[in-house]
Formats: structure tokens, sequence, C-alpha cells
């Protein structure tokens, strides 16, 4: 059963059990143990980590209200890392690029060993201009968890789990563009487009069906429920996508449970799995969960405010194309809130020429793409959160800075 409430939801349907607390003395005193407390402006307590990390060039130095807040769980006074210059995925990613020089290597003989044709077609996506974000984050979790428990490097289950992700990332981008009848991705022509539909669909089908074999050759019952649950969750997704679309009425929390379907849960799949096999304590693993779905929400809802923002060069699609499918995203929902006549454009499915330009115009005006730069905000704060539990490295930082490069994308 999945369980929601207004802009803060618990997913008991995630593969997890509903959040457990740990024991957060013990366990940030570890993290903490070469930390130093001091006084910062204003009276409030400042916490100056003064480990030197041979990756960092920096220490890092971050306010709170007091120390105790780490410990009681309150992150009102969190760090923020929403400022400063300005991020590129190839910065952040500079840490694991060899990790992702070898993944690309491994997914060629993975998926082209005995089906040219369909390798084709995955390659033409492979291709097209992404930026590996999903198994990027597998890597840096993996590393930023490994000195947690005195690993010294990736496990062959740590870079197993970033191809099987990015596999199922690739396979439901695919089946995606079939359902979306979408001609561009990425400015490039969708598998579909070129290959026809038939191979699109069983191109997706099969790289479905290999991650799902790698996958149990894992032989960790918890990866294999966790990343089982994301295929099943993407197909809920399209349901609920497909049964509502052109609804007027659908609630803020119904699109937060549709995001977290198509794009939230693999990330936090990702993020997790990563985590377990670290070998942490599952209070962490549940954590780097937790970043992972709020980073994705956050992610989904910069896509959904870009849909408005961008030209459709900047896009790679036609701007406004969830819109003029029915599908309304949060910019839609904060503004029908405002304007009654949102609400007759939509309805009428946009049978008047001109009708679609004026939807998006009323969006614009209404405040809710303002509304729905809060809530992108909302959620990569709750991310940030999350990665408190991590000891300072490299790799942390770059978790920060995936966190500060998406919301950059609506600055």
């Amino acid at each position: 059963m999945m369980l929601a409430t207004c802009h803060n939801l618990d997913f008991s349907a995630c593969g997890c059990s509903t959040f457990e607390q740990f024991n957060k003395r013990s366990y940030v005193k570890k993290v903490l143990r070469t930390v130093n407390y001091g006084y910062g402006y204003g009276g409030g307590r400042r916490l100056i980590c003064c480990r030197r990390d041979s990756n960092i060039a920096k220490y890092r130095v971050f306010a709170t209200e007091a120390p105790e807040t780490l410990l009681n769980g309150d992150v009102t006074g969190a760090p923020s890392i929403l400022s400063g210059k300005k991020e590129s995925t190839t910065d952040l990613f500079d840490v694991v690029s060899d990790d992702l020089l070898t993944l690309n290597k491994n997914l060629q003989s993975i998926v082209g060993a005995e089906n040219p044709v369909l390798m084709s077609a995955a390659e033409q996506i492979f291709s097209a201009g992404g930026k590996r974000m999903r198994p990027a984050l597998v890597f840096l979790v993996s590393r930023a968890t490994l000195g947690i428990t005195g690993l010294e490097e990736l496990t062959r289950e740590h870079r197993r789990l970033a191809e099987i992700i990015e596999m199922i990332h690739t396979a439901s981008l695919i089946h995606d563009d079939v359902l979306d009848e979408s001609d561009m991705r990425r400015g490039q022509e969708t598998v579909h487009q070129l290959y026809g539909t038939r191979v699109a669909v069983l191109a997706g089908d099969f790289m479905f069906a290999q991650s799902s074999w790698y996958l149990a050759n894992l032989e960790n019952l918890e990866v294999i429920k966790l990343i089982s649950q994301v295929i099943k969750d993407f197909a809920s997704g399209e349901i609920k996508q497909a049964s509502s679309l052109f609804d007027c009425d659908v609630e803020l929390d119904e699109y937060l449970i549709k995001s977290y379907y198509k794009t939230a849960s693999l990330i936090a799949a990702s993020t997790k799995g990563a985590a377990i096999f670290s070998g942490v304590h599952k209070d962490v693993s549940e954590q780097m969960y937790q970043y992972g779905k709020n980073l994705g929400l956050s992610f989904q809802v910069v896509d959904d405010i870009l849909d408005f923002t961008q030209s459709a060069e900047q896009l790679g699609k036609p701007a406004g194309s969830d819109l003029a499918k029915g599908n309304l995203t949060a910019p839609v929902i904060f503004a029908l809130e405002k304007e009654p006549r949102l609400r007759d454009i939509i309805e009428s499915e946009f049978v008047e020429t001109g009708s679609l330009d004026e939807a998006i115009q009323l969006v614009m005006n209404s405040g809710g793409i303002e509304r729905a730069r809060s809530l992108a905000r909302q959620k990569a704060d709750e991310a940030i959160q999350c990665l408190q539990c991590l000891p300072q490295s490299a790799f942390r930082l770059a978790l920060e800075g995936m966190v500060k490069f998406n919301l950059e994308r609506i600055d």
C-alpha cells in the first residue's frame, strides 16, 4: 500500500520498510569524530570539519543552530550548498570518470554480444547526449560509503549495479518514446522513429530482460527486490499518467506519486543499492534512498518547469509538449488554482487554434512556475539533509553538487 501526505511522501511500496529512526547519537559521533565546535555569526553554533581529504583542496565549514540538531534529527539548520559557482556534470563526475569509462565499455559488450540489431537501436539512445547520471550516482554513493565500512575499492557488485541501472533507464526511455509518440529525444531522432515501433519495443523489452538476468546473478535478495520494484513502478507511473490526461482535478500529491514512479524510484534504488553493496548499516542505506528519492522528485519538477521556460531547440522536443498531450505537471496544477480560464482550455483539449499558446501564457503569468520552483527547492533541501550521515569526501561534495546542478537549470 502506498501512503502519501502533501509534499512529504512515505512510499512503503518502494521495497523499503517505513522509515526507522536510527541510533543517531552513536552513528553521528563516529561521522563527526573530526569535527570541532565553534561560535559563528549571530551567536549561532558552527561546525568546522577538520578532516583534510586528499581529493579536496579545502575544509568544509557549515552553520547549524547547535551540534545537537544533528543528533536529534532536526535538520532545519542544515548546510546549504545552493549557492556559489555554477556546476556542470562533467566536473561533478570527474571523481568517477574512470568508473564511467569502464561502464561504457561493459555496456556495449553486455547489450550487443548476441543482438547487433538491438544494439544498434540501444546505441542510438546511449549516444544521444545522456550524462549517465544514474550510474554516476551509483559510483558516487559507492565511493562515498566505502570508507564507513573499511572497503578500499569498488566491488564487482557495485559496477554491475551501475550497468543494470543504466540498462533499465535506457529501456524505459525507448518505451516512453513509443508511448508518447515522440520523434525527438535530446535533439536526435528516437529509436522507434529510426527503426520502427516493433524494433523499439523489442529493444526495450530485451534490455529489461537482460538487466533482470544480471540482477538475479547479483544474488542479493534485498537489491533484487529493490530494483524489481522499480520496473513495476515504471508501468504504474505510465498507467497513472494515461488515466489522468486532461484531468484538471489532479492533485499535487498524485503528481508527486506519479513522478516518484516514473523518475525518482530508479534514482532512489540506485543510491540505496550502492550503499547496500558497501555494507553500511541499514539506516545509512535508507538515508541514501531518501537522498535519491528527493533528488529524483526535484529533478522531475525542474524538467516540468523547463517544458515551459525553454525553447524547442534547448529541450530537444517541442516546448509545452506535456501540456499539449494533457499531462498536467506541477506548474499547471499550481496555475489551475488561480486561473479558471486555464481549466476551460485544457478540458477542451486545445481544439481552438492558438489555445495551447494561451494556456502556456496563463501558466507563465499565474505564478505556477514560481511555486513549482519552490517545490523543486524544497525537495532539493531534503536531499541535501540526507547526506549528513556521510563522512566528508570529494564524492559527498559531488553528491551535493548534483542537487545544486539540478536547481541551476531553472536559475
